[in-house]
């Protein structure tokens, strides 16, 4: 059916494009409908299960009656206790569950929902390059005025705050920041933070460390909460997706001072209503995890990242064997174009997906990024693939 649409969409609407990842997804549908057999190590999504008693806290939840209302906008107490238990446990930060922490529907609502919270039109909001793209959309949806910061391989992928300082920050409000770091897998150290804090309340700027991967072939919980003055300055964006299998689940959480939890629970409260309290229960059960839990979780990953690494070395990338994680990020040979040249080249020659560094920014054309969220067979058959140079495992077979 033909349609003429008559009404034109908010100006705002074309300052984004659609989320890279939505429309490789869609790519990939189209090519499985005609018979292709795409392996996706593209999406940080874990393919495996949480805990068993999380499941088991979630069915039982769903069972009872009342528990199917709406629900407070600042999330059930005993999520927020385990969020701060959680946070006392493993970064030795104390938050007061009662102001201190807001659940979220995944950290990526947060970062929407600081953006409208803080950003006014002028404002201008340090990005990371290269670094997770959903930074720079949020803040050009708020109306603020999106300013890159180079993350480079010589550096560590850490920012030179003194260049950053050096091209002026009157007109900065936030600053994006990530650690461990997507997609590098760049791990922070406490200094930095130290600095960054020292940075932000020198220019009273709002940094904001969105920290997921923090669990993922990682040992070295840190939070830019647990340095002293951090609270007047800084905001931490958490989720259960990476670090306790619940993706999908859609569980994160805000940290910070009262008063900017208060200012962004503004935003959020005309947006979307409490999580239902099942999936609240069952978050605070896993949230109490042993640390048993986590190793052997890691365990995992950490056998899928030698499969990977065999993939980036066929592949005549170098990498960093010290990343933290769901990804293995790899710079291409000098002989390659570009990182899209050899990606679009593994979907279509190889039928495998693999994310080229771009989408992440400029400072990532030379890298490729690979998922771990894989079994171990699928991690191999790929690997096979690159190594035969075929379509599918059935011509390989044949």
């Amino acid at each position: 059916m033909n349609e003429n649409p008559i009404i034109r969409a908010a100006s705002r609407t074309r300052l984004v494009e659609e989320y890279y990842f939505s429309a490789k997804l869609a790519e990939i549908a189209r090519m499985r409908q005609e018979g292709a057999d795409v392996i996706n190590l593209g999406i940080g999504s874990p393919d495996l299960a949480p805990a068993g008693e999380v499941t088991a806290e979630l069915a039982h939840c769903a069972s009872m009656e009342d528990n199917h209302g709406y629900q407070g906008y600042r999330g059930i107490p005993s999520l927020r206790k385990a969020f701060a238990e959680w946070y006392s446990r493993y970064f030795g930060v104390v938050l007061d569950p009662a102001s201190e922490i807001l659940p979220l529907i995944g950290s990526k609502e947060g970062i929407m929902h600081i953006s409208m919270a803080f950003i006014d039109p002028g404002d201008e909001v340090l990005v990371p390059d290269p670094g997770y793209p959903a930074y720079a959309a949020a803040s050009k949806l708020a109306g603020g005025t999106v300013r890159k910061y180079d993350l480079t391989e010589e550096r560590g992928w850490l920012p030179d705050l003194e260049a950053i300082e050096a091209e002026g920050v009157e007109k900065v409000k936030i600053m994006w920041v990530n650690y461990p770091h997507m997609p590098t897998g760049a791990r922070a150290s406490r200094r930095l933070f130290e600095k960054l804090v020292k940075f932000a309340r020198r220019h009273r700027i709002l940094v904001c460390n969105d920290n997921p991967y923090s669990f993922i072939l990682n040992s070295d919980h840190l939070s830019i909460l647990s340095v002293p003055g951090a609270r007047e300055t800084a905001l931490e964006l958490n989720s259960l997706s990476k670090s306790h299998n619940m993706a999908g689940w859609r569980i994160g959480m805000l940290a910070g001072c009262s008063s900017y939890i208060d200012n962004v629970l503004r935003v959020k409260s005309n947006m979307d209503s409490g999580m239902f309290r099942p999936l609240q229960a069952a978050a605070a059960v896993a949230l109490a995890a042993p640390d048993e839990w986590y190793a052997s979780l890691n365990e995992i990953y950490l056998r899928r990242r030698m499969s990977v690494e065999e993939m980036m070395t066929e592949l005549g990338c170098t990498f960093d064997s010290s990343q933290s994680g769901l990804f293995l990020w790899g710079r291409i040979p000098d002989s390659r174009r570009d990182a899209e040249e050899l990606t679009e080249e593994l979907l279509h020659r190889n039928h495998l997906f693999v994310t080229p560094g771009s989408v992440f920014g400029d400072n990532g054309r030379r890298y490729i990024r690979i998922s771990l969220c894989a079994g171990e067979d699928t991690l191999k058959m790929a690997l096979r693939r690159i190594k035969a140079g075929v379509k599918t495992e059935q011509q390989l077979k044949n």
